[in-house]
C-alpha cells in the first residue's frame, strides 16, 4: 500500500499466519498477503488458542471426534484420552469478552481450533464421518455473532476477500460512529451512508432494516442496537456479484441524470453494461461514476460508503 490509513482497525487474527511458530510441529503458515498487504491498515491481535489451552509446542496434534448432530470433541490424535474440548472452548470465550475491540479476525483453515468451516470430524472408529467449525470458532461466534471471520485461506478468492474487508470496515464504523454515544439518529445515519452497500449485498435485508428503523423509535435504544446490527452484518455476509452492483450504480447513476449530459450519461451505461456482461472489474465503472460523483453529486451520495468501502490502496475492486 503507498499510503497510511488515519488509524489502523484492531483485527485478530491466528498466531500462526504471522511467522510465529506455534503449530502443533513446531512450524508456522506464514501468510504473506496478511503481513505486507492488510498489516498496513489492521493492527493485528495474534492468538493461538492451543497454546492458549497449554498444549504447548511442539504438541500432540489434536482432531474433532464425534457423531453427526452432536458437540464435537477435541481429542489426540494418538492418543484419545487426552481431551482439549472444554480448555479451547473456555479460551475463546475468555478471548472474545477480553477483546470486544476487534473488528474481525483471520483465522487458520481446517484447524480444529481455528478452522471456520467444513473441518473434518471423524467417527469414534477413526473415519472421516462429517464437518464442523472449530472450537475457538464456535466460541467466539457465541460470544459476537456479528464479528467479521474469515479464513486465509479463502481469501484467495477476490469476492470472499472483498467481502471480508467490506464488513470489517462496516463494523469499525459502526463501532466509532454508534457504539459510543448511542442515539437513534447515529443509527439512521448510519444506515443512511451503508443503505446502498447493503444493497448490493442483500436486496431484501437493506429493504428490511430500512422498514425496521421507520418504526424503531417505539422500541427501546439497546434492543434496536443489538437487532440491527446481527441483522445488518447477517445481510452484509452475503456475496455481492455483478447482477447487484450492477443495479446500485445504476441506482447512484440516478443520482446524476439531471446534472449531466446525455454523453456523459451514455459514456457511464456503457460503462456499467460492460461490467455487467464481465468484459471489466468493478473498478472501471465505478471510477468514472466517482468522478461525477465528486463534481456534482450531493452530499447525500458522496457519503455513501459503497463509494469506498475501504481504502483504495488495497485494490480491492481491481478483481471483482
Amino acid at each position: 500500500m503507498s499510503a497510511q490509513p488515519e488509524h489502523k482497525i484492531p483485527v485478530g487474527i491466528s498466531a500462526c499466519l504471522t511467522g510465529e511458530k506455534v503449530r502443533y510441529n513446531g512450524g508456522h503458515k506464514q501468510s504473506r498477503y496478511c503481513l505486507d498487504v492488510l498489516q498496513d491498515c489492521f493492527e493485528f491481535k495474534l492468538f493461538c488458542p492451543e497454546v492458549a489451552a497449554g498444549l504447548g509446542v511442539p504438541r500432540e496434534p489434536i482432531r474433532l471426534v464425534g457423531l453427526a448432530g452432536e458437540l464435537p470433541r477435541a481429542l489426540g490424535t494418538n492418543d484419545p484420552d487426552m481431551d482439549a474440548t472444554d480448555d479451547l472452548l473456555s479460551v475463546g470465550t475468555r478471548f472474545a469478552e477480553q477483546n470486544t475491540a476487534l473488528r474481525g479476525f483471520i483465522l487458520m483453515k481446517g484447524s480444529p481450533s481455528c478452522g471456520m468451516e467444513r473441518v473434518k470430524v471423524y467417527h469414534p472408529n477413526g473415519m472421516p464421518n462429517t464437518a464442523d467449525q472449530g472450537l475457538f470458532v464456535r466460541a467466539l461466534r457465541q460470544v459476537n455473532p456479528v464479528l467479521p471471520l474469515e479464513e486465509e485461506a479463502r481469501m484467495n478468492d477476490a469476492v470472499l476477500r472483498e467481502n471480508f474487508i467490506v464488513r470489517v470496515f462496516a463494523y469499525d464504523d459502526w463501532k466509532t460512529s454508534v457504539e459510543p454515544e448511542p442515539s437513534y439518529h447515529a443509527i439512521i445515519q448510519f444506515h443512511s451512508r451503508q443503505k446502498y452497500l447493503l444493497m448490493a449485498h442483500h436486496y431484501e435485508g437493506y429493504r428490511e432494516l430500512g422498514r425496521y428503523l421507520a418504526d424503531a423509535h417505539d422500541q427501546p435504544l439497546a434492543e434496536v442496537m443489538q437487532h440491527y446490527l446481527l441483522r445488518f452484518m447477517h445481510h452484509l455476509s452475503c456475496k455481492a456479484n455483478r447482477k447487484t452492483h450492477t443495479n446500485v450504480l445504476m441506482h447512484l447513476l440516478g443520482y446524476l441524470k439531471k446534472e449531466i449530459d446525455s454523453d456523459c450519461k451514455q459514456e457511464l451505461i456503457d460503462a456499467i453494461e460492460q461490467y455487467r456482461q464481465g468484459h471489466v472489474h468493478l473498478v472501471v465503472p465505478l471510477a468514472l461514476l466517482k468522478h461525477y460523483i465528486k463534481r456534482y453529486g450531493s452530499d447525500y451520495i458522496r457519503a455513501q460508503t459503497y463509494l469506498n468501502p475501504h481504502p483504495h490502496e488495497l485494490g480491492l475492486r481491481n478483481y471483482i
